[in-house]
């Protein structure tokens, strides 16, 4: 029996009805650990299959491990958890992954590298083993997306053949289920400061009969989404700063009168719509701010910046308290006075154009006064100190 303090790499597979080529996979695997005499196992992630996956994974001299939650996610990380290698190589049993040439992965991971990503665009992809939408739009946005948010170098974001040094991405705290984790992998790997780096492989048409788990649209718009969510200075700060500006400054405009640009006119209507575009844009920075400020504070790991640490340091309860109390008050000064006219008037009939025209900017400083106040005090929800088992 193998001493399983020994064992150098786990190479893992996550199993779902895949009977048809799950022997050739365990294979070439297995011919690879006794051709480069690396000491390991195969371990076979099963999700609940129904076809007799596990039986040919033991009959193959794999380690068969039944995961209960269901999605390629929660599959991965209970096979990566049961692991017993000091590095793991994860990859998909549909025999389109290259299980026999695992050495540049090896090499890298014994270099010290954490993450080790296979690059397919780099390798090579045989005809018809990616789809056409995959291979032209979904994997290039996705990945340039990912690029761009979280400065990362890797630039096939979703290759399913990877390795890393367990520990290291067991520390990540990886939390999706589903096939966003392949992107959560990499972010939080980026994000964690953990060696990353990528190797050439290839990719072959799917050696399957039935249609493969993947639902394109579905699946690409859950990896895009977690994408997004996890970089709320690209989503609601950058956005909600832009929109917060265009509208504050049209609105204080329109109200010293109409504005024509060429053949336009902006008037009542359009600082209305404006001052909604405000309220937007402000929540949405509120909602980066505070969203950072907690996830920060519950040690997730999201880059950090000397600018915002400062911020940080300056805003409390009383600050928002403070500043939204002035802001409310100047809007309800502004409302008080219009009343006092009105009152002045007998409460007749008033001028519309200059009454809105002060009206409005009136009321969007309150309403940005209670945002601020509320903003605070949630702050002062986070900031309370509570006993951590």
């Amino acid at each position: 029996m193998l001493d399983t303090s020994s064992i150098e790499l786990s190479i893992v597979m996550p199993c779902l009805n895949e009977a048809e080529t799950l022997a050739v996979c365990i294979d070439k695997a297995m011919g690879y650990l006794k051709r480069s005499g690396v000491v390991g196992e195969v371990v076979i992630a099963d999700n609940g299959s129904t076809d007799g996956s596990q039986l040919i994974a033991e009959e193959r001299g794999a380690r068969v491990v039944a995961v209960e939650a269901k999605g390629y996610g929660s599959a991965l990380m209970g096979g990566i958890t049961a692991a017993y290698g000091t590095y793991v190589i994860m990859g998909d049993a549909d025999d389109s992954y290259d299980f026999d040439n695992l050495e540049p992965f090896v090499e890298r991971l014994r270099a010290g590298d954490e993450l080790v990503m296979g690059n397919r665009f780099r390798g090579g992809i045989e005809p018809g083993a990616m789809p056409p939408l995959h291979k032209y739009l979904g994997n290039p946005v996705l990945s340039t997306i990912g690029r761009m948010l979280f400065r990362s170098e890797i630039r096939d974001f979703h290759c399913g053949l990877r390795g890393f040094n367990r520990e290291s991405i067991l520390s990540l705290g990886l939390v999706t289920t589903g096939m966003e984790f392949a992107s959560e992998v990499v972010v939080k790997s980026t994000l964690g400061a953990l060696r990353v780096s990528e190797v050439p492989t290839t990719l072959k048409k799917d050696g399957r009969s039935r249609p493969p788990h993947l639902r394109s649209w579905h699946d690409g718009w859950r990896h895009l989404r977690f994408l997004l969510i996890f970089s709320p200075r690209w989503l609601f700060l950058i956005p909600g700063t832009a929109a917060f500006v265009l509208g504050f400054v049209g609105v204080m405009l329109l109200g010293f009168g109409p504005v024509v640009v060429g053949r336009v006119g902006f008037t009542y209507s359009s600082q209305l719509y404006l001052a909604a575009l405000t309220v937007v844009g402000y929540q949405s920075v509120l909602f980066a701010i505070l969203t950072k400020i907690y996830a920060q504070r519950e040690g997730f790991r999201i880059p950090r910046s000397r600018n915002f640490d400062r911020l940080q340091k300056r805003i409390s309860l009383e600050s928002g308290a403070i500043v939204g109390l002035l802001l409310f008050v100047v809007g309800l000064g502004v409302a008080v006075a219009q009343l006092v006219g009105w009152a002045s008037n007998d409460f007749g009939p008033l001028e519309a154009g200059a009454t809105l025209r002060a009206a409005i900017p009136a009321a969007l400083l309150m309403m940005l006064g209670a945002q601020t106040i509320m903003a605070g005090m949630f702050l002062g929800v986070l900031s309370v100190g509570v006993k951590r088992s």
